[in-house]
């Protein structure tokens, strides 16, 4: 597979991050864990076969930095103008439009910045599994979106359009918009985390490098399964 596909990452400020991980992480933690699970999630998309570039939009100044270190793009977060914009769609869709100056009208894949059991191979066999114009994967509870993909079209550039909905039910809004859902079993791929919950969960899956270190670190049991047996499982390229 020739890289074709642009990946675009969306990050708000460390400081405003994973709220929703307070009832089982202290938030001494949480920006650690956001920085971890975006490297491991930048990680496997820069390695995955098909994968041309990888960019994310974010005003953090430490985010800016560890995406410089992966050998990724940055992209500033913009100034939103429109009343009952979301922020991420925002910075999803600028970070694509900047993919696109750069190198014209490429099929693009708007990922979440939290995917770290995520692997090159489930992604790699995403991309393969579609023929569509518009794409989406849902999430583990099959209501919020994790991967967009959106084909480029050099003859009629805005009818591709990312278009990003992401949001409260999103994978269903999505499909309205005219994505198709893949239905494929890429448990890494749809496992995002917001929750405690969640984020047990990818531990059992086996996580990343940066995010296995961690939790090891602040003591979190169930990252002793994310061995390094079961990432090379599951890494290989397809």
């Amino acid at each position: 597979m020739h890289p074709s596909v642009h990946a675009v990452i969306a990050v708000k400020s460390l400081g405003l991050a994973k709220s929703r991980l307070s009832d089982g992480l202290p938030a001494e933690h949480r920006p650690r864990l956001v920085l971890a699970m975006l490297a491991d999630t930048v990680t496997a998309t820069a390695a995955t076969r098909g994968i041309a570039s990888v960019t994310v939009v974010t005003p953090d100044p430490t985010v800016k930095e560890l995406v410089h270190g992966l050998g990724a793009h940055v992209h500033p977060e913009p100034e939103i103008t429109e009343p009952h914009t979301s922020g991420l769609n925002a910075a999803l869709s600028a970070g694509a439009a900047a993919v696109r100056h750069r190198h014209g009208p490429v099929d693009l894949l708007a990922l979440q910045a939290d995917l770290p059991a995520l692997r090159p191979a489930e992604l790699c066999d995403m991309l393969a599994s579609t023929g569509h114009r518009r794409s989406v994967v849902a999430d583990h509870e099959g209501s919020g979106t994790v991967a967009l993909l959106v084909r480029g079209d050099r003859d009629n550039p805005l009818s591709a359009a990312l278009n990003p909905l992401f949001g409260p039910d999103s994978a269903r809004r999505h499909i309205a918009d005219g994505a198709v859902e893949l239905l494929g079993e890429w448990p890494g791929l749809r496992q995002d985390v917001d929750t405690a919950a969640d984020l047990e969960r990818a531990a059992a899956l086996g996580v990343g490098t940066a995010t296995g270190a961690l939790l090891r670190e602040i003591g979190v049991s169930q990252a002793c399964r994310a061995t390094e047996e079961m990432r090379r499982a599951g890494s290989s390229l397809c």
